[in-house]
């Protein structure tokens, strides 16, 4: 372009010769010696030095008499300096081993005076550079140019960064107060103006100490290796002892300054333009060297606050506070700070070391599948990782996996719970940025966060956000919460980049290190706020468990632009202003988030604790003999290979018995020894901890558990029948579970699991016409005790659905609003646990009552009035007569028997009778 000075890079002019050097140059200070003259002596130059390009572009020796050394003495200043500097160059030589780029860096300049460009200031930059200039024959940075026209007894500058000033004063309009650029480098520049016999060549140089640790570094030099942050003195001389024998010194091409100046530009603007040059050609060697700068938090902040929405939000909060620009933009520069990333490549490469070990202590083995089908997918996509949230453990596994596989770790949303003193910042420097859990109330706070999203989505860098909004306490995908998704759809939107893929991910557990905190809060007790202190006591326990194997499955992915084509068909591609709602964003929003869950949900694994609490929490007393035990393994795992739920599953590959002696492993299973045979149990605590791992893979066995359920209180039933009755219920079972099919399809999956079961010798066919009646044997054989384990999981979903019509029943159309219809369900669930058999945690969850509720009214069986009350016809009524196929008679009579009615309000009966 033709604002910008040339600048030539390491090997772009591989046939450039230096200029030729007249025999009697005069000796000036700060001329390239020859000879090993001392630093008080600069010689003439060597014959041998004085080369001249022939015409047949051979090279000549000059036979011009050496001139004798001429005496020199410099200021007693610049003699102490030397001296002073020579000390500690001599202290830091043991440490301290150069690797020299190009390896003859005088083949580069010619015979004019030199003045290197350092990136960052620094005494030991100063001192590596010196001496990668004695050894590579060049002139002593540390020695003035001729007439010192830098007025700092030096012949190198270095190139100062933004400060918070600058960034300040670019967001609130106001004059910058504090100079963006070199001074010397401006006093260079303004000599040359002076002086037009002057012709310095600025040459940059770049040093990194320990720039690319191998895996044979120790994780301490890892961390204090090359990057992209500034550092300070304490952690420059770490990163020299540690890391110094590994230290490059890249020179680059000198910049010529006399054809800068012939531009006719202002000072200003000249040295602005040559600082810029070289501050571009520093970022491009850091980023060869050790990788892109990945440290959003100062790459991106000032972005965020000088984006036009930030601004406006800047100004609205000033106005709202009655106070100056200044004190909203500091306010908004904190929430930047607090919300940012400051990823870290050594601490991500050093934590990967120490989380090797961890891992190998505490688990069996981390497991991935379907890594491949991912790689081959994601190139050219802004990815977006989507995982199930169940451990504190989620983050740090995935971001491990794919550290150690190649990929870049993704930026991590993570909630401000988790900024803790240190804990915080390690996570910070792994890539998180923080959260507050609400940001209502505060719009200066949305609009930065807002706005952070943004920048990272456009700026290609891959996220990871978990679309539960809180880790799951019952095993079981929680209702998604759309907030990340909306802010990445409408940053997509308003830039439309890059595409955007949703990588959904499926962790599964065989413990969990959360286990007891969860069962506090799954038995009534109030969440424990996260602390440093808890945290470091939990360590040494932790390491002492056993958490058997995790496995980290890969789902199949989704791509923005095909939802978009679907649900959007009239976007253009165009960018939608951010100010520019569309009618379908919604819709978009919450489809997406339910294919994501749906997905998540294809990828699971089924291990072997999902197998032994399938089995072992459909007995009353959660006990198997062990030959019961070991069948009932078997079949589940054989409904998976005759129905298989999606390509993406995977299933232990132990046999039962391996199962079973896993199980006792790890500390789930108990083994009673008994005369006729050894019985398996679990205690009271460990079988609420199993409900979780069952509604891990409860999803799977849907279309077996309805058939079980079915027959569960009756003998036989019609294949017609079970088909209608599975549609009638599928689309309420599909809104809780998340299955990917429509209600036809599941009929389909009925259909094969029938055959299954007949095979397996549960059902029988009692009749042979097209729509066939099945039926269980009578009495309490084997086989009805397999149907009963089966039924288990599923039972209890309908005994909730009957709670809600029954109290809708009980109290009336137009009589409860949504709400009250959920907490009257809540307790009525409650109450039914207390009177007669204990329930799983998730049976009087206000969440799933909530949704099957939005799921009637989507349906149109119940619907709002003009008061938000809640009105139904027979339809209902239809209803519930199915749902009465399914649940005993006792059953529905104590459901109906506890369903509560919402208070009257007192009238003049009421008081007539009073």
């Amino acid at each position: 372009m033709p604002d910008q000075p040339h600048l030539q890079f390491p090997g772009g002019d591989a046939d450039r010769r230096p200029e030729p050097r007249p025999a009697d140059a005069d000796a000036v200070p700060g001329s390239r010696a020859a000879g090993s003259g001392g630093p008080d002596t600069v010689e003439a130059a060597d014959p041998a030095s004085a080369d001249v390009d022939a015409a047949d572009g051979s090279r000549t020796v000059g036979v011009t008499p050496p001139a004798p050394p001429v005496p020199l003495a410099p200021p007693r200043r610049a003699a102490r300096r030397l001296w002073w500097a020579g000390l500690l160059e001599r202290i830091m030589q043991p440490w301290i081993s150069l690797k020299v780029e190009p390896q003859a860096p005088d083949a580069l300049v010619d015979h004019r005076p030199i003045c290197y460009v350092l990136e960052d200031y620094g005494l030991s930059n100063a001192l590596i550079l010196e001496r990668a200039c004695r050894e590579s024959g060049l002139p002593s940075p540390l020695q003035p140019l001729p007439g010192d026209p830098l007025g700092r007894k030096r012949a190198y500058v270095a190139l100062s960064r933004r400060n918070a000033g600058g960034a300040l004063a670019m967001a609130t309009g106001q004059p910058q107060s504090k100079s963006t650029h070199s001074e010397s480098l401006a006093r260079l520049l303004e000599a040359h103006r002076r002086d037009p016999a002057m012709d310095v060549q600025v040459v940059p140089v770049s040093i990194f100490v320990g720039r690319s640790p191998d895996k044979n570094n120790g994780w301490f030099a890892v961390l204090f290796s090359e990057n992209w942050t500034i550092v300070g003195r304490f952690r420059r001389l770490l990163a020299i002892l540690l890391n110094g024998r590994d230290t490059l010194v890249r020179f680059a091409d000198p910049v010529d300054v006399r054809p800068l100046l012939a531009e006719g530009l202002d000072a200003e603007r000249t040295v602005r333009k040559l600082s810029r040059v070289l501050r571009t050609h520093f970022n491009r060697v850091r980023e060869a060297i050790i990788g892109p700068d990945l440290s959003t938090r100062r790459l991106l902040v000032d972005k965020v606050l000088s984006s036009p929405s930030v601004k406006d939000a800047i100004a609205d909060q000033a106005r709202r506070d009655n106070s100056k620009p200044e004190d909203a933009w500091k306010k908004a520069h904190a929430y930047a700070y607090e919300i940012a990333a400051d990823y870290s490549h050594p601490l991500v490469r050093s934590a990967s070391f120490l989380l090797t070990t961890v891992w190998n202590r505490i688990f069996r083995g981390v497991l991935v599948h379907h890594l491949d089908r991912f790689k081959e997918a994601a190139p050219g996509h802004e990815i977006i990782y989507v995982p199930s949230h169940r451990s504190h453990m989620d983050y740090l596994l995935l971001s491990y996996l794919l550290y150690g596989r190649g990929i870049v770790p993704p930026h991590i949303f993570a909630g401000v719970n988790l900024n803790l003193p240190v804990i915080g910042t390690l996570l910070r420097k792994g890539g998180a940025f923080f959260a507050r859990r609400s940001f209502r109330g505060n719009a200066l706070y949305s609009a930065v966060f807002s706005e952070y999203m943004a920048q990272l989505v456009g700026g290609g860098y891959s996220i990871e956000y978990f679309i539960e909004g809180g880790r799951s306490r019952t095993g079981r995908l929680l209702p998604p919460k759309g907030g990340a998704l909306v802010m990445t759809l409408r940053a997509y939107l308003r830039e439309p980049r890059k595409p955007v893929l949703f990588q959904p991910v499926y962790i599964g557990y065989e413990k969990l290190m959360e286990g007891s905190s969860y069962l506090d809060e799954l038995s009534g007790k109030a969440k424990k706020k996260e602390s440093i202190w808890q945290l470091l006591w939990s360590i040494p326990k932790v390491l002492r468990s056993n958490y058997g194997q995790v496995v980290v499955n890969f789902g199949e992915p989704i791509q923005l632009n095909a939802v978009l084509a679907e649900l959007a068909p009239a976007w253009d591609g165009r960018p939608i202003p951010e100010d520019e709602k569309p009618a379908w964003l919604a819709h978009t929003v919450d489809v997406l988030a339910e294919r994501i869950h749906v997905n998540i949900n294809r990828a699971a694994d089924v291990n072997p604790i999902n197998l032994l609490a399938l089995a072992l929490l459909s007995t009353p007393k959660h006990a198997m003999g062990e030959a019961d035990l070991l069948a009932q393994i078997a079949l589940s795992k054989q409904l998976l290979v005759d129905v298989p739920y999606s390509d993406r599953v995977t299933v232990t590959p132990h046999t039962p018995k391996e199962i079973v002696a896993h199980g006792e492993e790890i500390g789930v299973l108990e083994r009673v020894a008994h005369p006729l045979g050894d019985v398996f149990r679990v205690d009271d605590e460990t079988s609420v901890l199993l409900t979780y791992f069952r509604n891990n893979v409860l999803h799977l066995y849907t279309a077996s558990a309805w058939i079980a359920c079915c027959f569960l209180h009756n003998r036989r039933m019609s294949r017609h029948t079970l088909l209608r009755l599975g549609r009638t219920m599928y689309p309420f079972l599909q809104a809780e579970l998340y299955l990917p099919w429509d209600e036809y399809t599941f009929a389909e999956r009925i259909a094969l699991t029938l055959e299954t079961f007949e095979r397996e010798g549960l059902l029988e066919r009692v009749s042979d016409d097209d729509d066939g009646v099945y039926a269980r044997n009578a009495g309490q054989t084997d086989e009805v005790f397999r149907l009963r384990a089966l039924s288990h999981p599923l039972q209890q979903a309908f005994e909730r659905y009957y709670i809600a019509i029954s109290v809708l029943a009980k109290n009336g159309p137009g009589t409860l609003g949504a709400g009250e219809l959920e907490s009257l369900c809540q307790l009525a669930a409650q109450r039914l646990s207390l009177l007669y058999a204990p329930a799983a945690p998730e049976f009087f969850d206000k969440s799933l009552f909530r949704g099957f509720i939005q799921k009637l009214r989507e349906l149109g069986l119940v619907r709002l009035d003009g008061n938000s009350k809640l009105v139904f016809d027979e339809r209902l009524t239809h209803w519930a007569k199915d749902a009465k196929v399914i649940l005993g008679r006792e059953l529905r009579h104590s459901i109906e028997k506890v369903s509560p009615e919402a208070a009257k309000p007192a009238g003049p009966a009421a008081a007539a009778t009073g």
